[in-house]
């Protein structure tokens, strides 16, 4: 058996559900960085973290500014737009991370560094590959 319809967008009332949910979340997350408990209770950040936390942020508030548009405006084209926007401000605070690196895991026999940059490296390669893809829907879309 095989299927040849391209799978259906979730109904119009789920979606906008999940913008709802995913601005609260963000904004949730938001607060928790930069009010309370604060990024400062994290115990392995240094504070190097200062230095990217800007790009955090913005990577955060475009990600809530993206869902509002997408409860006005439900396009698919426009989706893929937005993606394409909250995925390269992602990208460049990774690429920023990973130039500050704001980590330290003392004296850990475990090379947790090494684990930090390898996901950080698969987080920028996917974030590339998925702004391509979004690029490509966007066109294809319009």
């Amino acid at each position: 058996m095989s299927a040849t319809s391209a799978p259906n967008r979730s109904s119009a009332a789920a979606r906008r559900t999940g913008y709802v949910v995913a601005v609260l979340v963000n904004a949730a997350l938001l607060y928790a960085i930069n009010i309370w408990p604060g990024w400062e209770a994290v115990p392995f950040l240094t504070d190097d973290t200062r230095l990217v936390l800007g790009w955090v942020n913005a990577s955060i508030v475009v990600g809530i500014a993206a869902n509002l548009v997408y409860l006005v405006r439900d396009t698919s084209w426009l989706k893929s737009l937005g993606d394409v926007l909250t995925t390269a401000v992602g990208l460049v605070a990774l690429l920023r991370i990973w130039q500050v690196f704001p980590f330290d895991f003392g004296d850990s026999s475990f090379d947790w560094p090494l684990v930090v940059r390898i996901l950080l490296g698969l987080g920028i390669v996917g974030s590339i590959i998925a702004i391509l893809v979004a690029l490509f829907s966007a066109v294809r879309r319009r």
